[in-house]
């Protein structure tokens, strides 16, 4: 009798759990018995029933104990916006750690754009190309603004916009605003099959007062002090302090943007030599200014190089002109109206130098354009300094771009007083000798800081340390060659100084190309070797 009842029970228990049905049982259940317009309620279960009120917006929730790590987001997500191969607006990570009794702690996380009070994609556009909607809070990209800058990619620190290579411009998540005005889901939300992601209503106020006490929205997310996400992760669960993302000491090399590199690069030479030739002039009169009008020229000419070169960064160059939009918050805008200006200034002082040579009026005009040059490559330091990148932090960015404007300017006014005096335009003996000297500290001092400061970022936990282990890693050549680079221009120099003619002019050639390789080098690993954040899974 007690094996019939225990039978019976088990039956029960079986009949009972299927009436237990999951998520996806339920929503297949409501397939079967409605059509398409119908079932489309059921959706709506997943966003708020009412519009924002005063002091509130959309926002993404997340419950991490439902949420399984399908992907189902990023597939439905990837087919409705019709995003190409590689293009993800949402993706899919881990955050590790270990829990009570030491037992491992693992817990997959979906994330896309935030929507951001305070968004640095928005902040940092040249072009105006963001917009986040009064009413709704949402954060949108209008593609046809874009000009394929990538600078907000730079800036948003969560790895959301993403560049189509394809369309030339930047993409990104805007929580299917179409879908929310006619009160469906957004695709992400539909196709989760156990109704992890959800859209939320949250209060302005309290997700700013949060993120500035300065909290992460995850482990292993950027501190939110910086945009303020409204992205709202929730758990039963603890989740242990030492969590963090899966691939948080992953090392790999960026991306190098060659464009950048030689536009940098020609751009502080080109400061360099109008900051060189303006003391020369300064210190020694008119009877060297009235010779430094082909240096000039030489300044004028790299720095157009220069800004050729950063147009083919772009993907749509056409649209740059209006750069102007971005003033009050982006620092690229500056920067391209700094340069604008320079180039004007560089313009003036060379056509004075030519035409009143060691004239008052020629020695100010060079004065003017070092001026404005220093201050074009301020703006430069701060493009990257504003990300808050910490391989790009104003305390390194600045030595390294002042630095290369003073090596680069003095080895090229150098050079070219050689090969002015090689083809007998003019004798710059004593102003060649003081150049190249100073030119050989100035690159010994540069790189004996870079090394310097490279062993005590091993000590440092943070990710500095990351850029340097990366450095390590897939670099390790960069600074040996670096050194030999830098005997090569020093031996060079020497050369040139202590020879005349065509000696000195080929020493000072070599010295150049020596010294320009090996800050090619530099900005190289500089862009490569930064640590992007990026949120957990980001790719």
């Amino acid at each position: 009798m007690s094996g019939v009842a225990l039978e019976i029970n088990l039956i029960d228990e079986l009949l009972a759990e299927q009436q237990r049905l999951t998520p996806v049982e339920r929503f297949a259940q409501r397939h079967e018995h409605a059509d398409l317009p119908v079932q489309s309620r059921y959706y709506r279960d997943l966003i708020p029933s009412s519009k924002p009120g005063r002091g509130q917006q959309y926002a993404f929730g997340v419950d991490l104990d439902v949420c399984t790590g399908c992907k189902a987001c990023v597939s439905a997500c990837h087919s409705l916006n019709g995003l190409d191969e590689h293009e993800t607006w949402r993706d899919v990570g881990l955050i590790t750690g270990t829990a009570d009794a030491g037992k491992p702690y693992l817990q997959t996380v979906t994330t896309a754009c935030h929507h951001c009070l305070e968004p640095a994609c928005l902040q940092g556009c040249p072009v105006l190309a963001y917009s986040k909607d009064a009413e709704t809070g949402i954060v949108s990209h209008l593609d046809d603004q874009c000009i394929g800058c990538q600078y907000c990619t730079m800036k948003c620190p969560y790895d959301v916009p993403k560049y189509s290579h394809r369309l030339g411009i930047v993409r990104k998540c805007d929580m299917c605003t179409d879908r929310l005005a006619v009160g469906e889901a957004p695709a992400c939300v539909q196709a989760c099959p156990h109704e992890a992601i959800t859209i939320r209503l949250v209060d302005v106020e309290k997700v700013a007062a949060a993120a500035t006490s300065g909290a992460q929205i995850i482990p292993g997310a950027f501190d939110s002090d910086y945009t303020k996400p409204t992205t709202f992760y929730s758990s039963k669960k603890r989740i242990p302090g030492n969590s963090e993302s899966a691939d948080a000491h992953a090392l790999k090399l960026e991306h190098a943007h060659w464009p950048l590199i030689i536009m940098l690069l020609l751009s502080q030479t080109a400061a360099g030599i109008f900051l060189v030739a303006a003391v020369l002039a300064a210190l020694a009169g008119t009877t060297l200014s009235s010779r430094l009008a082909p240096l000039a020229a030489l300044g004028f000419l790299a720095l157009n190089a220069g800004l050729a070169a950063s147009v083919f960064h772009l993907g749509r160059p056409l649209g740059a002109w209006r750069f102007f939009l971005g003033l009050r918050t982006s620092w690229m805008s500056r920067e391209i109206l700094a340069f604008g200006v320079f180039a004007g200034a560089a313009f003036v002082a060379t056509a004075l130098c030519w035409i009143f040579p060691g004239a008052p009026l020629a020695q100010a005009g060079l004065a003017c354009a070092a001026a404005v040059g220093l201050l074009a490559v301020f703006t430069s330091v701060m493009i990257y300094a504003d990300t808050r990148r910490a391989f790009w932090a104003l305390k390194l960015t600045a030595p390294r771009f002042y630095g290369a404007t003073v090596l680069l300017g003095l080895t090229t006014v150098a050079a070219g007083m050689s090969w002015l005096e090689f083809f007998g335009a003019t004798n710059l003996d004593s102003a060649f000798r003081i150049a190249t000297a100073f030119g050989v500290a100035a690159h010994a001092l540069l790189l004996g800081s870079e090394i310097r400061d490279a062993l005590p970022a091993l000590r440092e936990s943070s990710l500095i340390k990351r850029s340097e282990r990366t450095i390590r890693m897939f670099l390790p050549w960069l600074r040996p060659a670096r050194i030999v680079l830098f005997v090569l221009a020093a031996c060079s120099s020497a050369i040139a100084l202590m020879t005349s003619g065509a000696g000195s002019t080929a020493g000072m050639t070599v010295a150049l190309a020596a010294t320009f390789v090996s800050q090619v080098l530099e900005r190289f690993s500089f862009f490569t070797a930064v640590t992007a954040p990026r949120m957990p899974g980001g790719v």
